[in-house]
């Protein structure tokens, strides 16, 4: 068989679950649920994550950027001047071209603001970055961030941290029928089971922070979800049998004694 590899731009991935780096006790935990998850990109936090500061405790001590791909992204930002600024320092301090953008619209809810998403991905797009963004479930804005150059497109399956799981199939599924970028559902996810509906849905990866790193153990969550998302892309590739109203026996019916 083909191996079954994942592009993201110029990026190959072996794995389809993408992990966060927040949340966990300290960067020990970190770099142990990453090497559980066999995730080959990590997102980092620009604004909340040490990776410059070597009088403190460095995330590139225990992940190796050369190894693992970084994922800057836009966490805590809630307007466009907030998101651009920080993907410019990103790639100011390491080189980053692909980058994570999410802005957000309110901290009660921290939907994204649609608006600002759209004007920092057009700008973004014109810089030369390469750009994965959050977004809602609307499969229409969806589709505008595509034409404006995202080049994956990540809708939420419910509120950041909520471990709600995805609460709209429908339309994430009309989202993955449309684009012809990576779909990678985004936030909300709270256990292994709800990768692997995302990934038996057709999305082409998850990205898990809050659901490890807020297990009681970090580590074997993430063993869960390596396998979950493997699962599901394989039941994917298999093609599910067709849903009936009715039952249908599982042995022949002709030539019974």
């Amino acid at each position: 068989m083909k191996k079954d590899i994942l592009k993201i731009a110029n990026k190959k991935l072996k794995s389809r679950l993408i992990v966060g780096t927040g949340k966990y006790k300290n960067f020990d935990q970190t770099a142990k649920a990453v090497e559980a998850s066999g995730a080959d990109m990590v997102t980092v936090a620009v604004r909340r994550v040490n990776i410059t500061n070597k009088k403190k405790p460095l995330l590139t001590d225990y992940l190796n950027p050369k190894k693992i791909i970084y994922l800057p992204n836009t966490a805590g930002c809630f307007n466009s001047e907030e998101a651009l600024r920080t993907l410019r320092l990103a790639r100011e301090m390491g080189g980053w071209k692909l980058v994570k953008l999410e802005v957000l619209g309110d901290k009660k809810t921290l939907y994204p603001n649609m608006i600002e998403t759209l004007k920092s991905t057009k700008t973004l797009v014109k810089e030369g970055f390469q750009v994965m963004v959050y977004c809602t479930d609307d499969p229409l804005l969806a589709k505008k961030l595509e034409d404006v150059g995202a080049v994956a497109i990540m809708p939420l399956a419910s509120p950041i941290g909520s471990g709600l799981g995805i609460q709209n199939k429908i339309n994430i599924s009309l989202i993955i029928k449309q684009s012809k970028v990576p779909v990678i559902v985004d936030a909300g996810i709270g256990t292994a089971s709800d990768a692997t509906i995302a990934m038996e849905l057709g999305c082409d990866g998850v990205l898990i922070n809050s659901a490890i790193a807020n297990s009681k153990k970090p580590i074997l969550m993430a063993k869960a979800f390596k396998e979950a998302v493997i699962s599901g892309r394989n039941a994917f590739l298999a093609g599910r049998m067709k849903k009936n109203f009715f039952a249908s026996p599982s042995s022949p019916t002709k030539g019974l004694i």
